[in-house]
């Protein structure tokens, strides 16, 4: 089932989310939905906060990005209860987007490589180092769960000059063409 996108000014991208267990109801139909929601908004990556749910939840499927970056290795992946728990010091800034923030895009500077702790979707345990993209979409979708957007990393200015585009969304006033709340 298609869920709907929670757009910037909605609640739920900003309240912080709670941990679950293998006993979360509809676990993995959950993941489903969310993977086809991601699939069908063409997006690569999707936290449970984007579809008004306050848990620690996240699902990337980067293939799409291969081509552009062969340093991805993993693709598909559930994310569930993780904490960073260790980020390089070396920083790359790249444009970012989100589905929670149509038609805006900024240059935002994360950690290189990242290591985090998670649980998957059988809720098998995994400590596990990411590089390049794939640890920036890691670091994207993570946010969500602490109850940030990208748009909190860029600078003052940067978010005074798209405040316009920020406040269209909370609105109302932006098309998608994606299902969205």
């Amino acid at each position: 089932m298609i869920l709907p996108i929670y757009l910037y000014g909605q609640n739920s991208l900003r309240k912080p989310t709670e941990e679950i267990d293998k006993n979360y109801p509809n676990l993995n139909e959950l993941i489903d939905n969310m993977f086809a929601t991601m699939y069908n908004s063409h997006g690569i990556g999707l936290a449970a906060p984007q579809v008004g749910l306050s848990i620690r939840l996240f699902v990337i499927d980067a293939t799409p990005m291969r081509e552009d970056f062969p340093d991805i290795i993993t693709s598909k992946c559930v994310f569930i209860n993780p904490q960073i728990i260790e980020t390089s010091e070396d920083e790359i800034t790249y444009e970012e987007g989100c589905l929670s923030l149509p038609n805006i895009s900024e240059k935002v500077s994360r950690p290189k490589s990242i290591k985090i702790h998670y649980y998957d979707s059988n809720f098998e345990e995994h400590t596990t180092t990411f590089d390049g993209f794939f640890a920036r979409i890691v670091q994207h979708e993570y946010d969500h769960l602490e109850g940030h957007v990208f748009t909190d990393h860029i600078s003052p200015l940067r978010r005074q000059m798209i405040s316009n585009k920020l406040k269209n969304i909370s609105n109302g006033k932006t098309k998608c063409s994606y299902k969205t709340k």
